[in-house]
Parts: C-alpha cells; sequence; structure tokens
C-alpha cells in the first residue's frame, strides 16, 4: 500500500501546520518526512492506517 516517495496527507497537522507527509522507508514501521520543516518520525503501520487521509 505505501510505496517509497509516496506523498501521504495526515487527519491532524503537524505542530509546523503541514499535513503533508513523504514515505522514506516501508517496512513493519513506516519512516516518513514532514514536507515543510523535513521532521522524521518513525510509526507503526497499523496506527498510519488510522492517522492517514489520502494518499497523493
Amino acid at each position: 500500500m505505501y510505496k517509497l516517495d509516496d506523498i501521504i496527507t495526515t487527519k491532524k497537522k503537524h505542530v509546523c501546520g503541514n499535513d503533508k507527509w513523504k514515505i522514506i522507508r516501508v517496512g513493519a514501521d513506516i519512516k516518513m518526512e514532514c514536507v515543510n520543516c523535513g521532521r522524521v518520525v518513525l510509526i507503526p503501520k497499523i496506527e498510519l492506517d488510522k492517522k492517514i487521509k489520502k494518499t497523493a
């Protein structure tokens, strides 16, 4: 479902005010980077499925 370099939109905005994230690693955990500020977050795939709005 998730592929490298996909841009996803989350339901809640990040602290910097952006809701777009770039997928940089795929596995049991998904590593993603905020498109605006560059913050990198590692989140389990199951949790991300609940927080995602859409894939761009």
